[in-house]
């Protein structure tokens, strides 16, 4: 298998090479998320971030790479359709838009941005920056915004009917229960790998690019998502350098090693079991963690690095190297969605004991439980999932702490099955489905070896 996959890796950087590759030709990974910041300017001559640092543009800007496209204007068209033609390259399906509040410059720029991502099939996700006086209750109403604004574009991403909000620095706030107003309508992820600060969160993402190369905390993470509902999606980047940016700065630097560093960082990723990859960053240029083609002739000789010797490569060759990288990457991730479509949906049953209503099974908790009218079998439990969709699979739960037992069970009025409920396994069962779109699952409990009732902590339900 590592002889196929590094087989495959060569015939994907030898295609990148080849003259009329159209680098489109495979489906993009909506899975695979690419932090994208529209925070540059230069209109007239006024720059807006490329001089940060101490920087006078054009030549001199603050980062240790130089665009190929010089101290670009975030707003101009011709910019973000290129930026468009080299995510898609990227094969990446998702871009994080950095967002900074309602009327911000970033927020008066997102409708090009759209516009231009559904013209090249690419999906648009938000990370909702700390401006000044967030809190929670004006996030839940960024959400809304961000969803009245402009959800009704094509590249507005769902999944499972639900848009995509990355919180930045979510540790900055402490009490984040009014998300739980939007649970059935955004998937809001905190910014940490401490699972103890993601109460109302429906997952956990890094960012930081630095702590990829180790991964520290992220199989805790992931198992604690999976255990929950939630999403994980830690963070990958190249590497790290803002040294031109912030001089003086102690923050440390992450070689990018020739590429090894982002392999790294990829391989952990995938082996924690993540649900997204969100890499750091697009075009970040300030922290030079950036995938975005950088000059490999750059002006100011000796101020700059260039991505030469990126995966053996060198000269013009180099400057996409990441981007060609990403795409072999974003192909081993996959574009499957995995987000839990059951979560917070409607949701009935014949009959329920008292204290145990069924929507406690569709509450992201393992804890809660939904448990039928005791010694009346057959009872039946019904999500309906909002609006049509292709499931692939159930998976069903019961308190991790509950000894073993066997119910029966038949899925939309198919044969009855036994399924054996181990807390040695995490008291969850998979049920396979054939792939169709449906709008509801309705499970008919007939047997229980453990209790005379049809008992769930949680139902899932995920496109594949």
């Amino acid at each position: 298998m590592r002889r196929i996959s590094t087989l495959f890796a060569a015939l994907l950087l030898l295609a990148a090479t080849l003259p009329g590759v159209a680098h489109a030709a495979a489906a993009l990974s909506s899975r695979t998320q690419l932090f994208y910041y529209p925070w540059y300017g230069n209109s007239s001559g006024a720059y807006r971030h490329w001089q940060q640092g101490g920087h006078t543009p054009p030549d001199d800007v603050g980062a240790n790479f130089y665009p190929v496209l010089g101290p670009y204007d975030s707003g101009d068209a011709s910019v973000i359709e290129q930026h468009m033609r080299w995510i898609e390259q990227s094969g990446a399906g998702t871009i994080v838009y950095s967002w900074w509040g309602q009327g911000s410059y970033e927020d008066g720029l997102a409708t090009g941005v759209l516009a231009a991502a559904a013209r090249h099939g690419i999906k648009v996700a938000w990370h909702l920056e700390p401006y000044n006086g967030r809190t929670a209750e004006s996030t839940v109403a960024d959400i809304g915004y961000l969803t009245g604004r402009y959800g009704s574009s094509p590249a507005f991403y769902r999944e499972g009917g639900r848009g995509a909000f990355y919180v930045f620095e979510s540790l900055r706030i402490t009490d984040w229960s009014a998300l739980d107003q939007v649970r059935s309508t955004a998937i809001v992820l905190a910014q940490t790998t401490d699972t103890s600060k993601v109460a109302h969160f429906g997952g956990m993402y890094t960012y930081d690019a630095i702590a990829g190369a180790t991964a520290p905390g992220w199989r805790e993470a992931s198992a604690y998502c999976d255990a929950n509902g939630l999403v994980w999606a830690p963070s990958v980047g190249p590497g790290y350098d803002d040294d031109r940016a912030v001089p003086g700065n102690t923050t440390p630097t992450l070689s990018r090693d020739n590429g090894a560093t982002y392999d790294r960082e990829w391989q952990n990723a995938l082996a924690s079991g993540a649900d997204w990859v969100s890499v750091t960053s697009f075009n970040e240029w300030h922290e030079g963690s950036v995938i975005e083609p950088a000059r490999s002739s750059p002006p100011l000789p000796g101020a700059y690095e260039t991505f030469s010797g990126a995966y053996g490569t060198s000269g013009a060759a180099s400057e996409t190297a990441y981007l060609d990288r990403t795409r072999y990457w974003a192909a081993q991730l996959g574009g499957a969605p995995t987000v839990n479509l059951a979560l917070g949906k409607a949701v009935s049953a014949s009959g329920s004991q008292g204290g145990f209503p069924p929507g406690n099974a569709v509450d992201g908790s393992a804890a809660s439980y939904w448990e039928s009218t005791n010694n009346a079998f057959p009872q039946t439990f019904t999500v309906d999932l909002g609006a049509p969709a292709t499931v692939g699979r159930l998976v069903l739960k019961l308190p991790p702490s509950w000894g073993a037992r066997t119910q029966t069970i038949s899925v939309n009025g198919g044969s009855p099955a036994e399924y054996v409920f181990d807390p040695a396994k995490g008291n969850a069962v998979t049920v396979p489905l054939p792939a169709a779109a449906q709008q509801s699952v309705r499970l008919t409990f007939t047997g229980n070896t453990g209790w005379p009732a049809g008992q769930l902590s949680e139902v899932e339900a995920y496109a594949s």
